[in-house]
């Protein structure tokens, strides 16, 4: 197979992977709805640094050592879930409170770019995706522009998909239907992550 081919098999592996629902999802999402535009955004541009910091954590070989050491697995799979849990039930305490009081001044866009690479970097199917499939799909033996060539696919497809969802669910129209059903769509969104961290935890 050529690197022209390889890349392109890549691209739409990554791109299938990024697109499906998950933990990446609900935190852009709800982030730009619930705090700003912004730092939506800026939880879009976390999570592909995220994606960035996986690639070249594979590129690196990391993700062999993923494979075969699962207690590494493990530690991250519960750091996350604990993560997840934390968040949902922040979510679940804050959906009855008005939108001003939801979103404080100090919710900044920095804050919304570690909070979304932390969720990316524990959740578990990253370190699935990462750690099995793209770590067999990358050539061992490859010229330095093929990994740049990754480097840089991986930043635009996550970065284009997530900072694009941020931007569509920021949206006026969008905002005023959340408004409107704020606390159902913040007890639906903490109890989905309330239960992808118990799945989690529970090693599914």
């Amino acid at each position: 197979m050529n690197h022209a081919l390889q890349l392109l098999t890549i691209a739409g592996v990554f791109f299938v992977s990024v697109v499906s629902p998950g933990p990446n999802f609900a935190m852009v999402t709800s982030t730009a709805m619930t705090v700003s535009r912004r730092a939506g955004v800026f939880a879009g541009l976390g999570l592909a640094a995220a994606s960035c910091t996986w690639t070249l954590l594979v590129i690196a070989g990391v993700g062999f050592v993923l494979t075969q050491a699962p207690w590494i697995y493990t530690a991250i799979r519960i750091a996350g879930a604990v993560y997840l849990i934390w968040i949902g039930i922040k979510m679940l305490t804050g959906a009855r409170q008005p939108m001003s009081a939801a979103n404080p001044a100090s919710a900044n866009a920095g804050a919304a770019f570690r909070k979304a690479y932390f969720v990316s970097m524990t959740n578990p199917k990253s370190i699935a995706f990462y750690g099995s499939i793209l770590t067999v799909m990358v050539p061992a033996s490859a010229p330095a522009w093929f990994y740049a060539a990754i480097m840089a696919i991986t930043a635009f497809v996550s970065g284009t998909w997530y900072c694009g969802m941020a931007l569509a669910f920021s949206h006026g129209a969008a905002r005023r239907i959340f408004a409107r059903a704020k606390t159902g769509i913040e007890v639906t969104m903490g109890v989905i992550l309330i239960g992808l961290g118990g799945r989690m935890l529970l090693g599914r």
